[in-house]
């Protein structure tokens, strides 16, 4: 190419450069038109769908722009990273990020701006959206916007994959607890209006820009409201509970992928807003022992990455295989990113190439940054417009090579670091086995090698994609704690236990529990038992029954019943479960019991009355006829109601008395009531007192008053 070719076209880049400008300024004095004139409002802010994408070429040290529409590097930022970094844009800035370290830079001059330290050392989700970009740290629940206000916000626990409605609301799933939680635009606190069942796994995605979750344990896809989850929409399917769901719906089809099945479905979803079946669930076979990146959605598009075979597979909403193309580079497996022009972008791992997949049609075109990195300084236009190809760059002379970077070499990166727990491990008991699984660990910077499984006796490695293993050769009886470690190129990481879990045959129902009653004559049955053997099965709750009061369900270990009569039977009944397995009754433990029933009204009878310390010792034998009673006794005042039965000794306190006295007593039951007098001198020591002071002047007078009223 001559020099005035060269001239052209730099200039026809530079006219194509004003003329979008000029239209751009066109646009918006049109809209200022309008709004002074009354023929439109003037809207709060103006929102700018990014263009493009950009990447982190480690060879160069650099981040370049690929424009999708045009499929050409058009811009280069050199700012230090690590190796692996990924690049966020947002409205004037970009951002740099790695595992230690956020760098900005602006997207105008395409200098450094500053650097600020990560909340977590991993590497994080990337969100471009409305308010955005947007950073999520899954593993440590943390959510950092880089857009005005910047902010970091808890999540409270780690998240599945996020998504964002277009107006800027980011969507999360706690994995933990199971809450379905978001983040409006500018907003620094997260609310959770809805919530997995417990026990349940899921995912969150995009249907018609309205947030939907999808539940893989009960195979089924719920709308979000404010008001929690809506009903259910059955898949049709049953899936892994490692399956993947899309980021949004393509038209009326949903894409998931079940890795453990090797395949992906592509689920009708119109049944969540019409009132009509479902279309059958189109299924695609996937390549069997490969590892898989996605599914990811544009309007038409479904994309995966095959991470074993380095391959892009596109698939439209049938799920008829629209390309495949391989990702160059090398190193950790290439990333998936969705950019706002709705196209997907897969970066290779080292940044030297970027496959852009058309969101209408499914093509992909592979655009070779190397090239780029190699002929365009920073900040400068490519002097290629064209698309980049297999042909070698033009040749230059020296002296018009870009000057070398004199920019001072990045600050050290930490290193990778062994990696974090197994997540959400769990182990089940089977006939001389026990099945364990688990949810992947933080990798902390270096791909998970592999995990091992130990327990009392023995111990086994399984690959680094592994999500459980099944120990067989145990000795059912006895308990066994299984813990799993993480394991990558730095080292063994931190280990996760599970519960004791004791082996034994399948599917036996429980012992029966030991079983206490006891009953009073109001009806009032109490009954109380011990936990007794699962049998190696999980406890679900007990069933609790009482002859003529039906059949209660229980999770502590007592309850309590009404209105019962007679003689009665208590039964309680251990429910287990195995896994995923049906609920199995335990053997019955049981226990009659006996309402008491008064023979007759009772009878109560004062024996003697002795004096001590200013207080009257009432001695009585009381007869409740077969059931409980309460007695008292009265001088002046009245003794509070004491339970009794047979001998018993009624106490009234802080009086005082001289010559004869009489003394009341009362008996009470649910048959009726019944009264003994006495009249005489109380004894001390066997003899009579005599005694008068202030108390008994006071005690006589209040007497002398009573009778006369």
């Amino acid at each position: 190419m001559n020099t005035d070719e060269r001239g052209t076209k730099r200039f026809s880049v530079v006219a194509r450069t004003r003329m979008a400008v000029a239209l751009v300024v066109a646009g918006c004095l049109a809209l200022i038109g309008l709004a002074v004139t009354g023929q439109a409002a003037t809207p709060e802010r103006l929102e700018f769908v990014q263009v493009g994408h950009w990447v982190y070429n480690d060879a160069a040290q650099s981040a370049f722009h690929v424009d999708g529409s045009t499929n050409r590097v058009d811009a280069r930022a050199d700012v230090p990273g690590a190796n692996g970094s990924q690049v966020a844009q947002g409205d004037g800035s970009g951002y740099v990020v790695e595992r230690n370290r956020i760098t900005e830079f602006d997207k105008a001059t395409l200098s450094v701006e500053e650097s600020t330290p990560p909340p977590a050392p991993e590497t994080p989700f990337v969100m471009e959206i409305a308010g955005g970009p947007y950073l999520v740290y899954r593993n440590a629940g943390q959510i950092v916007r880089l857009g005005d206000p910047a902010a970091t916000v808890p999540a409270g626990g780690p998240l599945s994959r996020p998504v964002a409605t277009t107006d800027g609301t980011v969507w999360a799933h706690r994995v933990d607890s199971g809450a379905i939680c978001d983040l409006p635009k500018g907003a620094a606190v997260m609310t959770c209006p809805a919530q997995l069942p417990p026990g349940h796994g899921g995912g969150l995605t995009l249907v018609g820009d309205r947030p939907v979750v999808l539940d893989t344990t009960g195979d089924s896809l719920h709308r979000v409201g404010p008001d929690g989850l809506g009903d259910g929409l059955p898949l049709g399917i049953k899936l892994s509970p490692s399956a993947q769901v899309a980021n949004s719906a393509v038209g009326d089809r949903l894409a998931i992928a079940d890795p453990e099945r090797n395949q992906l479905h592509l689920i009708d979803i119109s049944g969540l807003d019409q009132d009509r079946p479902s279309a059958k669930p189109i299924s695609v076979e996937l390549t069997k022992g490969s590892r898989f990146n996605g599914p990811l959605s544009s309007s038409n598009v479904v994309a995966m990455v095959d991470e074993t075979r380095g391959e892009v597979l596109t698939y439209d909403a049938a799920g008829k295989l629209k390309s495949t193309a391989k990702v160059p580079g090398q190193g950790t497996p290439p990333r998936l990113a969705k950019g706002e022009d709705n196209r997907i972008y897969v970066d290779s791992s080292d940044g030297s190439h970027v496959l852009v997949v058309n969101g209408d049609d499914g093509s992909v075109v592979d655009v070779d940054v190397d090239k780029a990195a190699n002929t365009q300084t920073a900040g400068a236009p490519s002097a290629d417009p064209e698309p980049s190809g297999d042909q070698p760059p033009p040749q230059q002379d020296q002296r018009q090579q870009a000057p070398p970077n004199t920019q001072q070499a990045p600050p050290p990166v930490a290193k990778a670091t062994p990696p974090g727990a197994p997540r959400k491990l769990s182990a089940s008991s089977g006939d001389g086995s026990i099945k364990v699984s688990w949810s992947p660990a933080a990798d902390n910077g270096a791909r998970i090698t592999g995990y091992r499984v130990s327990w009392p006796g023995g111990s086994t490695r399984v690959g680094g994609s592994s999500r459980g293993t099944t120990i067989s050769g145990l000795t059912n009886g006895t308990p066994y704690v299984v813990t799993v470690v993480a394991e990558n190129s730095a080292g063994l990481g931190v280990g996760a236990s599970a519960k004791a879990v004791i082996p034994g045959p399948v599917n036996r129902p429980a012992t029966a529990p030991v079983v206490t009653a006891n009953a009073t004559a109001a009806g009032k049955v109490s009954v109380s038992w011990t936990q007794p053997d699962l049998r190696g099965g999980t406890l679900v709750h007990y069933l609790v029954s009482v002859t003529g009061k039906g059949q209660r369900t229980v999770s502590a270990t007592s309850a309590e019943f009404t209105g019962v009569t007679g003689t009665a039977t208590v039964t309680v009944r251990a429910v287990t479960k195995f896994g995923s397995g049906a609920a199995i009754n335990g053997a019955a433990g049981s226990r009659k019991v006996t309402v008491p029933v008064a023979s007759g009204p009772p009878t109560i009878t004062i024996t003697q009355v002795r004096s001590k310390d200013n207080a009257l010792l009432v001695s009585v034998n009381a007869n409740g006829k077969g059931v409980s009673a309460t007695c008292t006794a009265e001088f002046f005042s009245e003794t509070k109601p004491t339970a009794c039965s047979g001998a018993t000794t009624l106490t009234i306190s802080n009086v005082a008395w001289i010559g004869s006295i009489t003394i009341t007593a009362t008996i009470k039951t649910s048959a009726g009531t019944a009264t003994d007098t006495w009249r005489g001198v109380p004894t001390v020591n066997g003899g009579a007192l005599v005694w008068l002071g202030p108390m008994a002047l006071v005690g006589l007078r209040r007497r002398k008053e009573k009778e006369l009223l």
